[in-house]
């Protein structure tokens, strides 16, 4: 028994001096390359990328499969997590850059594998301590924590994950404006106090020498340490057997640590770069989602920025501590309301109730806060998807026009962003903008001048010194948009119907850049889609990039994309191709697909588009004046327009021709009862008694004559303005059917204002027109410039033989208040000036 103590004794020392050799291995290692723990093995192994298992003298059964790159983060890879973009911005997350390849040490720090420490060790020691270090560094573990944040969502979900993009702005800048966020998020650009590789792995000794012993204060001690270690040297120290000893006992000593320990180790872990599906986090997750209710406030939002810090997704955590904090959020400080908004946003999602409720404290706070702190609410309730009353909006507007000299470019973004998804148009803050953005254009990067133009065209806001501006920046900086950031940019400029100074190079650059970015379609198809359409507004058209997005392979991947209706768009898109280029000879959609979505459309316009008041009102009265409906149809002359119109035939004389074979089917009971009273109301409207009238109706001489109507410079009879038609209809006694019947001495029946013709041979020429009944939203905002869908549907329909008549919304709306006479009368001459 002696001699087993003996032997015992030995080989415990021998495995000290084979520690003691290979730290001094590890420190005196300068490559970074991998570290040979044994002379026994082979470099055939290294040079096929397998770490070789160190075998420990003395101990047989005892072996350690060395994995350096499992802990491999950069520092620059731990900013670029924390500070990335997400896909709320515009529903799908950015295309990446990859690092700069330098020395054989930065390339192995610039791994970033999954941890896949494991111990297989001999029944000497203790099975129990081995299944807690088996759970704490399972990959089953990082599987399911990887499933769950992408399934529920949290700071490290795939969007934020899948790839990264360089931003020149800081979205943390907010925390460094006010003391109290010291206390409530961890500082990334503030170094802690270093501490040298040899004190590091000092530690590491110790954890050796008093193994579990440890007490919860030496443990978040030791990682205090070592993340203090400069981060070209953490590699080694991560990579370290005795690391994981010293992981393993803090998850046999969880629960008794403190709550100022487990946050004090989790700063450790972001300042150590682990990687956010280490599974030991996983302990760490479940640990604090118990102890959630005996934080503080500060406590709560500390460790939510730690897990955002470290990029791991945590739903479970963040719905407790929303309802934690939602107990009190009354009693919330300006700094808290504002971190606790930025959490919500990286997080994505939050419950309605407390977003209603902060929208309180936003208002209560708003006069306080800061710029960037405005910009940080913003895009909290942006990135969240919980939008904001109009009347807070406009406060948060009126706030941002104050500040806007102060404001950051990034912070005046966010704003843009929270008035685009609220749908508020807050003309001091953009007037305002007009008059900023020229100046900072030149230093900002391409995803805020992308952002800026959006915002714009989503209020159908049109400043020419914003657009101007930014369209000089972007041939210079279109090399570095993504494909998100070309779509939007066409679609910002052509759905506002605008042509910048620099038209040619301005489009060319953003259409050759499409091409370049063309493998990310496969990913994105919508980008595509949306930079054809929006390059189709503005009547260019890229043969070869059409012909991607009419091909097969690409028909079938938008066509399988459950989230956005690609169908329409591709309808769309061939649709012009069929008519603004006949000698297109590349693909097509299927015909398939196009009856299929004709249907659809039909569907949709057939009780939405159809029936609103204002067309309804103006078929059924060209309907009247014309002679019935078969003279009149309400459908989509282009389907792939996606809007209806009233369609008109005239023969070469100006008389309506009969073509609706199918008129519109019978009114519910509903508006026939509708009708009914309105024809009662207007019954003695009639028309204004006037001398000429009386003349013409008895057959005398008028004693004054009427002056001709004025013409237009366009040589054709003049509209009557709104207050001319107010004198003439109300100038004479009402002319009602009893009077006339009074006055001819037979009932009169009204004929129509243009008596039908017989159908037209053949060879008759047929004039067709489309009435368009247009709405302020087919306008920019304040102007009576078109945008750009409908400035493309009126070309197309002059190229498709119609004539285009438009009922513009500031003649038509006012006049549906008024009599059936005054509708009537503005209709005959619109209809019948456009013949001339």
């Amino acid at each position: 028994m002696a001699s087993g103590v003996l032997c015992q004794r030995l080989s415990l020392r021998g495995m000290r001096r084979f520690a003691a050799v290979s730290w001094r291995a590890r420190g005196e290692e300068t490559t970074g390359g991998p570290v040979q723990m044994s002379s026994n093995h082979s470099n055939e192994d290294q040079e096929d990328g397998q770490n070789p298992d160190a075998v420990l003298p003395n101990l047989p059964g005892y072996t350690v499969p060395y994995n350096p790159s499992a802990y491999c983060q950069t520092r620059r890879s731990q900013v670029v997590t924390t500070h990335r973009p997400s896909a709320a911005d515009e529903d799908e997350p950015p295309e990446g850059k990859p690092l700069a390849s330098g020395s054989k040490q930065q390339q192995l720090q610039q791994q970033q594998t999954r941890n896949t420490y494991t111990v297989s060790c001999s029944r000497r020691l203790s099975s129990a301590k081995n299944t807690l270090l088996d759970l704490a560094f399972g990959k089953a573990g990082e599987n399911k924590q990887g499933a769950a944040g992408r399934k529920a969502g949290g700071f490290g979900g795939t969007e934020d994950r899948e790839a990264l993009y360089d931003s020149k702005e800081d979205p943390r800048a907010f925390q460094k404006l006010r003391e109290e966020y010291r206390a409530l998020c961890h500082n990334l650009s503030e170094p802690p106090k270093p501490v040298s590789t040899e004190e590091g792995f000092l530690v590491l000794h110790k954890v050796t020498v008093l193994k579990g012993t440890l007490s919860p204060q030496s443990i978040s001690e030791f990682f205090e340490k070592l993340g203090q270690i400069p981060t070209e040297q953490q590699v080694l120290v991560k990579s370290d057997t005795r690391f994981a000893m010293l992981c393993r006992y803090a998850v046999e000593n969880l629960r008794l640590f403190t709550s100022p320990q487990l946050i004090d180790v989790l700063r450790a872990f972001v300042r150590l770069g682990i990687p956010p599906t280490h599974s030991i986090l996983n302990v760490f997750d479940s640990e604090l989602c118990r102890r959630v209710w005996d934080l503080d406030s500060t406590q709560v939002l500390l460790v939510g920025d730690l897990w955002r810090c470290l990029g791991r997704a945590v739903p479970q955590y963040l719905d407790l501590a929303y309802s934690r904090l939602g107990l009190r959020c009354r009693e919330l400080t300006l700094p808290q309301l504002v971190q606790l908004v930025y959490l919500i946003g990286e997080g994505r999602r939050a419950p309605q109730e407390l977003m209603q409720n902060l929208e309180v404290l936003v208002l209560r706070f708003l006069d306080q806060t800061t710029p960037e702190e405005l910009g940080a609410l913003c895009l909290g309730f942006f990135k969240s998807k919980s939008g904001l009353s109009e009347q807070a909006m406009r406060r948060i507007g009126d706030r941002a026009e104050v500040v806007l000299e102060e404001m950051s470019s990034y912070a005046v973004v966010n704003v843009l962003k929270m008035l685009r998804y609220s749908h508020v148009d807050h003309v001091g803050f953009l007037r305002r903008l007009g008059e900023v953005v020229p100046e900072r254009a030149p230093s900002m990067g391409a995803q805020g001048l992308m952002h800026i133009a959006l915002a714009c065209s989503s209020l159908h806001y049109l400043d020419e010194r914003i657009f101007e501006a930014i369209a000089a920046e972007v041939p210079v900086k279109a090399a570095h948009c993504r494909s998100k950031d070309t779509a939007k940019l066409l679609w910002a400029f052509s759905s506002l119907s605008y042509q910048p100074s620099n038209a040619e190079s301005f489009f060319s650059s953003l259409t050759q850049q499409m091409r370049v970015k063309s493998a990310e379609f496969e990913r994105y198809p919508e980008h595509l889609l949306t930079g054809l359409l929006a390059l189709a507004f503005a009547g260019r058209f890229p043969h070869d990039l059409i012909n991607l997005a009419l091909s097969p392979g690409f028909v079938k991947l938008a066509a399988e994309s459950t989230q956005l209706e690609l169908k329409k768009d591709l309808f769309t898109l061939d649709g012009t191709v069929e008519l603004e280029l006949p000698g297109y000879a590349g693909s097509r959609l299927p015909e398939g697909i196009c009856t299929e979505v004709t249907e659809m459309l039909w569907g949709f316009a057939s009780q939405d588009v159809c029936q609103k008041a204002e067309v309804r009102e103006a078929e059924t009265l060209l309907q009247s004046m014309l002679g019935g409906p078969q003279y009149v149809k309400n459908y989509m002359i282009l389907p792939h327009m996606r809007s209806s119109d009233l369609e008109i035939h005239l023969d070469s004389a100006g008389r309506a021709l009969p073509f609706n074979t199918q008129p519109a089917a019978a009114l519910d009971l509903g508006t026939q009862r509708e009708q009914s009273i309105r024809k009662w109301e207007m019954k003695h409207a009639g028309v204004p008694l006037t001398d000429d009238l009386v003349s013409q109706l008895l057959n005398v001489k008028s004693s004054r004559s009427t002056p001709e109507p004025a013409a237009d410079e366009g040589g054709g009879p003049r509209t009557p303005t709104a207050e001319e038609s107010r004198r003439e209809f109300f100038g004479g006694v009402v002319l009602t059917e009893g009077l006339l019947d009074a006055m001819t001495g037979s009932p009169c029946s009204r004929p129509p204002l243009s008596p039908p013709a017989e159908p037209p041979s053949p060879l008759t020429g047929v004039r067709r027109l489309a009435v368009q009944v247009s709405n302020r939203n087919q306008f920019c905002y304040g102007s009576r410039h078109l945008l750009g869908l409908h400035a493309m549907k009126r070309r197309q329909l002059s190229r498709a033989g119609y004539t285009v008549l438009e009922l513009p919304f500031w003649e038509w709306f006012p006049l549906l208040r008024r009599t059936r006479s005054e509708k009537l009368a503005y209709l005959h001459c619109k209809l019948y000036g456009t013949l001339d």
